[in-house]
């Protein structure tokens, strides 16, 4: 059977090519023109697009310098707490801050008040609340309300002056309060015995029912070996807060019991003692104060140097001659800090603890020279303080009578607290 196969002629042919021609190349340009623009797309897709910012110079102050451009809307502020470092200054926070110091003086001279904010002391916070109206300066004195309780204890020491107070709800620094009021009538490392009891009626400071610290000691009183000391503190007018004896004398006197804050005493008042570099029996006309290197030494009491030297027996060592022909002397520092002819003024600093000269460790040898004669640091009787003025004695019997009231009526278990 014969097969079918289509017949063109030449001139049908022609024309189906030319047909052809003109499809298949339109065809094939768009299909090239949309490759390329797909090509176009990809590429574009890896372009950086991150946005682009205009670009601000930053200035050396910059809250101050947004602010006058007008950066920071007016509504806007920023508000930053500081908590001042040792050695730390308010120029110095100012500067960190971005503040000019400008605006710190403008701020120290603006008023009574402002003026306190340059006092800086370690551990307070400065708040700070920046806004764009840095120009202009104004001021709020905000008062805390804080709540003064007025709160009684009494303790009997055992073993150590520290622990009795602890056990009797007393801070080390309200004790050391305590034996600074009676520093001038008992020598706190030598006279403390076990029995010996204390009185106390503080204040306590409380803010929105929160304890914050403990105030004054406003009255107090310590029975030492039998004898009784008690203390009020008054203001007689002048500003000045003293503690004062019921009798209206001062409980500062002209000299203090023991020179310094000391750890232990390695030797008592003795006329023949062993002495402990010679080993010979020598006259101890003195109390030596035990304590490390370093320990700072007061004077007793105000007076004149007359002698700040060293030599080979004594180490460096300082005389102060006190009124009324008292000399007191201070013995083997690891140096002095006074000379020759310097005033001094009591519980100033005079030298410090060493083991200089014949000396076994570091401590103070400390004496007491009356009229040529040594007498105990411990039981010389020390001029007595004067009193307050006579005007001034009535107000002072007044106010002191119900606080001595208390402290007996506490020493006698009548109470056990006052609030």
């Amino acid at each position: 059977m014969p097969s079918w196969q289509p017949s063109l002629n030449p001139k049908t042919f022609k024309h189906f090519m030319s047909f052809k021609f003109w499809f298949i190349v339109p065809l094939l340009l768009f299909v090239v023109i949309a490759i390329a623009d797909i090509l176009s797309v990809e590429a574009d897709a890896k372009v950086d697009s991150r946005p682009v910012y205009a670009k601000l110079a930053i200035p050396t102050t910059p809250l101050m310098s947004f602010s006058e451009q007008g950066l920071i809307g007016t509504e806007q502020f920023k508000q930053v707490t500081r908590v001042v470092k040792k050695g730390e200054t308010l120029s110095g926070i100012f500067t960190d801050l971005g503040l000019s110091q400008g605006l710190l003086l403008k701020i120290a001279h603006f008023n009574k008040d402002s003026g306190q904010l340059t006092k800086v002391i370690p551990g307070k916070s400065l708040h700070f609340q920046l806004t764009h109206s840095m120009g202009q300066i104004s001021t709020e004195m905000l008062t805390q309300e804080q709540q003064v309780h007025l709160v009684s204890t009494h303790g009997e020491i055992t073993h150590s002056l520290f622990g009795a107070g602890k056990s009797a709800g007393l801070s080390d620094k309200m004790v050391m309060d305590l034996a600074n009021i009676f520093s001038w009538d008992i020598d706190f490392v030598l006279e403390i015995r076990a029995g010996d009891t204390f009185s106390v009626i503080y204040e306590k400071v409380y803010k929105d029912g929160d304890y914050l610290a403990d105030g004054r000691i406003l009255a107090a009183s310590f029975t030492n070996q039998n004898r009784y000391y008690e203390a009020v503190l008054y203001n007689d007018g002048s500003g000045d807060e003293q503690y004062y004896a019921p009798d209206g004398r001062s409980m500062k006197k002209a000299f203090l019991r023991a020179p310094l804050n000391f750890s232990y005493i390695s030797s008592s008042f003795n006329p023949k003692r062993l002495h402990p570099v010679t080993k010979q029996v020598r006259a101890h006309r003195g109390i030596d104060y035990s304590a490390p290197t370093g320990t700072p030494v007061y004077a007793a009491g105000s007076g004149r140097v007359i002698r700040s030297a060293y030599n080979k027996y004594n180490g460096n060592y300082v005389f102060i001659q006190h009124p009324n022909g008292i000399v007191t002397k201070y013995l083997h520092f690891s140096k002095r800090a006074v000379k020759d002819g310097q005033r001094v003024n009591q519980k100033q600093v005079i030298g410090y603890v060493g083991a200089t000269g014949l000396a076994t460790g570091p401590h103070l040898h400390y004496e007491f020279v009356y009229n040529g004669v040594h007498r105990n640091p411990r039981t010389v009787e020390l001029p007595k303080s004067d009193p307050l003025a006579k005007d001034k004695l009535p107000d002072f019997l007044n106010y002191a009578r119900p606080m001595l009231g208390q402290l007996t009526n506490i020493n006698s278990g009548l109470i056990a607290s006052i609030e």
